[in-house]
Order: C-alpha cells, then structure tokens, then sequence
C-alpha cells in the first residue's frame, strides 16, 4: 500500500517526517485541543522521547501525516494497549469542521485493517465522536481516565 493516498484533491498521507514532530507538538498544547480531549500535554523532551521511542520506534504502530494542500496538517496513529489496539488522531485547529478529519480517517482505515479497532474520546469532545461515527464506530459505553469520562467506539467488533 502507498505512503501517500488520496481522497479527493487535497487530503493525503505520507509516512512522518521529523519536521512533523514541532507541529505535532504545538497542536497537543493547542489550548481547545486540550479542553477538548482532555489530555494533559506533555514537555517537549517528554513528547519527543514518546515519539521517538513509543510512536516511530515501535513496528506495530501504525503512523501517518495527514497533509492538506502539501502542508502538514495532524496525524493518525493506531497502536497495541495489552490486546486492543486502539486508533487517535489530532489536527491544527485550522482544519476542524472542514471534512478533513473524515477524509484523512477513511484514508488511514484502508490501512489500518485491525478489527476489533477501539477509540476512546473524552464525552464532551462531540466533533471526534462525530467523525468516529461518521467512518463507522459503534458506542460500546463509556470509561474513567482519571476524573473525565470518555465514550468507548468500537470499529468492526463481532
């Protein structure tokens, strides 16, 4: 399967560059990024070392830019929890509401061909939730990280 898949005119991805990891960065400390998911973001040597030993350092995650237009615009990640593999996302908040998380989801589930595949967004984060059923997740119910709560979606479960 090719690095670079295209859906349309201007929504690809391509394999991560390091040129990526600042503006992966920026967009996990993006205030509404943070209200929204409710994830805490991490310091810059942590994030880096996440990334360069859990993301790109680890063969069974499955990673991709999301490009719009050639420019950089968030990423998708799949990744193993004990048995479950799990799928996220982040964008620059320039391209919400846009239809690019919708495109760039669809595109990376032509790659990402685990099923059972689980996702797990915080309650009140209603857009994520949004697009996770618009590219075919299911609600199983809901979870407990820390003091927020977070709907469970399944993909292609049973």
């Amino acid at each position: 399967m090719p690095d670079s898949l295209s859906m349309g005119d201007d929504v690809r991805l391509r394999d991560v560059e390091e040129a990526d990891l600042e503006l992966f960065f920026e967009q996990e400390h993006d205030p509404e990024t943070v209200r929204r998911s409710k994830f805490t973001p991490r310091d810059r040597e942590t994030f880096m070392t996440h990334w360069a030993t859990k993301v790109l350092g680890d063969p069974t995650v499955l990673v991709r830019t999301v490009t719009v237009d050639g420019e950089p615009a968030g990423n998708v990640v799949s990744w193993w929890e004990q048995d479950t593999r799990f799928i996220g996302y982040v964008f620059a908040r320039r391209y919400w509401g846009r239809g690019i998380g919708t495109t760039a989801l669809t595109l990376f589930l032509r790659q990402e061909k685990t099923r059972p595949l689980y996702a797990d967004p915080f309650t009140g984060n209603t857009g994520s939730v949004r697009l996770l059923e618009k590219c075919g997740f299911t609600r199983t119910g809901t979870v407990r990280h820390g003091e927020h709560e977070h709907i469970m979606l399944v993909l292609g479960e049973g």
